[in-house]
């Protein structure tokens, strides 16, 4: 396995990748040696073959690579977005799914000392619809992710979304995501979107959730729709960003490339932040 030589030097920025349990797509990411590494996984990976399999890539991983393995829970279930918000009446078939998956998946990550990425928010605004208002809908949310936070024994972190139930950025919802001192995971491209493009407005809720963020999906944007830029290709001020990450979180660089079998993308975001991170050193030496 080729082995990427990083330069050893104090700083925050981390090599981490993501890729599903597909041996080969798997085996192009872990040649460059992750800090930290991410499980995408699909509805399909939690039929009993396939489970069997993501959870022999991921002790894999642990054995041969890196102790820090997250693995993100699916996305949608046969076409419906898997969203805290869902109804056991109106989607009963896609709520069972999630908490069915969420449960495989808490067993795998006590099993393994591994982390678990779900979604407090995912779907459009039609889930929202089906509540009075957002506060009840937020309500809603809380109490099924505190639920969860409590079964999962540590291993459980939450991943921001674009719709107001479950979006950084908003003052009254950071404010009860503190109250509830919930695990945090922080794409940077959702509080962008979110905030419609609004740097001032994304470095206020990125300093005031940081002592509850764990996990970060760096990846830049126009900041008008999911566009999942590399990063220095958006419009995200990334010189002010850096500053402000927690330096205990884990990261990974959640940008694509035309097909999954490469990782081209997410090597140069890296690169892009770690070079930023260096010259900021190296200036602050030479102020000494």
């Amino acid at each position: 396995m080729a082995k990427l030589v990083l330069p050893t030097r104090p700083g925050k920025v981390q090599l981490g990748l993501k890729a599903s349990a597909q041996p080969a797509q798997l085996m192009n990411r872990l040649q460059y040696r992750p800090e930290v590494f991410e499980f995408f996984t699909s509805s399909a990976d939690f039929q009993p073959e396939r489970f069997k399999a993501l959870k022999a890539a991921v002790k894999f991983v642990l054995m041969n690579v890196t102790k820090k393995v997250v693995v993100h829970h699916p996305m949608s279930y046969q076409g419906t977005h898997l969203d805290q918000l869902l109804d056991p009446k109106r989607q009963p078939e896609a709520y069972q799914f999630l908490h069915a998956s969420t449960d495989q998946l808490l067993d795998l990550a006590n099993d393994l000392e591994v982390k678990i990425l779900v979604h407090g928010g995912y779907g459009g605004t039609e889930l929202i619809d089906q509540y009075p208002s957002v506060t009840e809908a937020r309500t809603v949310v809380l109490s099924r992710l505190d639920e969860l936070v409590r079964q999962a024994n540590g291993h459980v972190m939450i991943e921001n979304g674009i719709t107001p139930s479950f979006m950084y950025g908003d003052p009254q919802l950071d404010e009860q995501l503190i109250q509830h001192h919930l695990p945090l995971v922080c794409d940077l491209s959702h509080v962008f979107i979110g905030l419609h493009g609004d740097m001032e407005l994304t470095m206020l809720a990125l300093k005031r959730l940081v002592p509850l963020i764990q996990h970060y999906h760096l990846v830049d944007s126009l900041g008008q729709q999911h566009d999942s830029l590399p990063l220095g290709r958006g419009l995200i001020d990334w010189q002010r960003v850096l500053p402000v990450l927690n330096p205990h979180a884990t990261m990974i660089y959640e940008v694509p490339d035309e097909t999954d079998a490469t990782c081209a993308n997410m090597l140069s975001s890296y690169h892009y932040l770690r070079d930023m991170e260096t010259r900021v050193i190296e200036g602050e030496r030479s102020h000494e």
